[in-house]
């Protein structure tokens, strides 16, 4: 019902009914919590109220009634726009709290932003909680992954509610303390940016096999349901199959994707996420390649221009290869994706003071999320387990069991690369993915003679092979003219 009722009967207040605030209201209810609600939208929230009347809701026409109707030390979830909206929200709920109420700001916001009002709420007497949320719309309303960071007794308070309307895997529950300050938004920025890798490699596979092998649509579903039920078995291979066997309502007989305009679309988080590993110094090219693929399709009036300027045109057919060749191309590729995205989320735990648990962040992305899959098992026990010194796991790469699977399909990764290249079918993700293996696999590549071209027009000095961490610099035009040489 709708009313302005003061007694504190509530369990959770959800300020913010847009598609994931009234689905993430009507999980919590569904798991026995009574759900106090509130939108600057008075309209939005009676519809919605009105709409569910058989869920017991209690419908608040003000600020202040909403956290009346919350029984303390009160939880209240925000799913407003991020951005000013989050702030304005904050403002105007400041003066209504008491010591311990819970603010939880479960929209995507940029982590510094959340650094900023983390830094607010330590001089007030309530408590800020930034928390990524996974799964879409589908996942707030029957069990999302739920990323929690921020004061650490606030968590304590949130623990058995965020609980109750998890995901659940094998494992557990899919939520878990993720750390410090704004760790849980960052976090889930670079879940987010995984995302963005997975989805361009599966792009890039699907034209391969469309493309490159001259493969019908039902062909391409019926592999992606194959590979589906092996090694990389997630949600979104699942998703790719039924896509590729949705016909198009308007067009009988031809798929709805041959209909799509190829301009991908991003709300901004892939960014932040390779703005952060700039930041922070760790590289990630495969997400920034998959970046970059999606601003460079927004684009399409150039790169129909470019194709007609260069006289490029389908077919491109690769040679030499095969679907299982391409199968492992994307598993090799997947398990570079993932080892820079832990690589970032362990420097950000290291530099930011978060004290994140990799193994746990692998664990609650398992159910619920977009980039659930089954190999995030073995990625939550190479995280878990020590190496035979003690020391923890430093790249995910490197750990016994994904090196051995990255040797295992190099050759054929090698093969997909060099045929998509040589037929003119762009793979940067692929690609890209595969420089960062041979890079990361180089003991003496080419940056020596960086540093030497920085040296002599710069004065940034060098260190020699022999003693490191010693700086030299050395007066290359006059020992150039003099005609030394070592």
């Amino acid at each position: 019902m709708t009313d302005e009722r003061t007694e504190s009967s509530c369990d959770v207040a959800m300020i913010g009914l847009g598609v994931m605030g009234s689905n993430l209201a009507r999980n919590f209810a569904s798991r026995g919590h009574r759900v106090a609600l509130y939108d600057r939208s008075r309209e939005a929230m009676r519809e919605m109220v009105g709409r569910y009347a058989d869920v017991d809701f209690v419908g608040c026409e003000s600020l202040e009634a909403l956290v009346q109707s919350v029984r303390r030390p009160r939880r209240l979830v925000l799913l407003v726009p991020a951005g000013d909206p989050v702030d304005d929200s904050l403002d105007a709920l400041d003066s209504l709290l008491e010591s311990d109420d819970v603010v939880i700001d479960a929209g995507n916001s940029l982590y510094t932003d959340t650094d900023r009002r983390s830094a607010r709420a330590k001089d007030a007497a309530w408590r800020f909680v930034g928390m990524g949320i996974s799964g879409g719309s589908e996942g707030a309303l029957l069990g999302p992954s739920i990323m929690p960071g921020g004061d650490p007794e606030a968590w304590e308070n949130l623990q058995p509610i965020l609980e109750s309307i998890s995901a659940r895997a094998d494992s557990g529950p899919c939520v878990a303390y993720c750390g410090r300050g704004s760790a849980g938004h960052f976090v889930k920025m670079v879940h987010n940016g995984i995302e963005y890798g997975d989805m361009q490699l599966i792009a890039e596979a699907s034209v391969l096999l469309r493309t490159g092998l001259n493969l019908e649509a039902d062909p391409v579903a019926d592999i992606f349901s194959e590979w589906n039920d092996g090694d990389l078995e997630s949600f979104l291979i699942e998703i790719t199959a039924d896509i590729f066997r949705t016909g198009d309502p308007e067009r009988p007989g031809e798929i709805l994707l041959d209909q799509i305009l190829d301009r991908a679309g991003q709300k901004g988080t892939g960014r932040w996420t390779a703005q952060a590993a700039l930041d922070l110094g760790v590289a990630i090219p495969t997400i920034s390649a998959a970046v970059d693929a999606r601003s460079l399709s927004s684009n399409r009036e150039r790169r129909v221009a470019g194709e007609l300027a260069f006289g490029r045109s389908d077919p491109r057919r690769i040679e030499g290869v095969d679907a299982e060749d391409i199968r492992a191309a994307l598993y090799a590729a997947k398990i570079a994706s993932y080892s820079q995205g832990f690589d970032l989320l362990a420097r950000a735990s290291e530099e930011r003071d978060y004290g994140t648990n990799l193994s746990e962040v692998a664990r609650i992305w398992k159910a619920g999320c977009i980039i659930r899959a089954r190999f995030l098992d073995r990625v939550r026990e190479a995280f878990a387990d020590p190496g035979s010194d003690g020391t923890p796991l430093d790249l995910l790469a490197l750990s016994p069991s994904f090196r051995d699977e990255l040797s295992e399909r190099l050759p054929s990764w090698r093969r997909v690369v060099s045929a998509a290249f040589a037929a003119g079918i762009p793979v940067p993700g692929l690609a890209t993915s595969l420089a960062w293996f041979d890079t990361l696999t180089t003991a003496r590549g080419s940056t020596n003679l960086i540093q030497a071209q920085r040296d002599y027009f710069g004065s940034h000095t060098y260190e020699r092979v022999e003693s490191p961490g010693e700086f030299q610099h050395t007066d290359w035009v006059s020992q150039v003219d003099s005609g030394e040489s070592d």
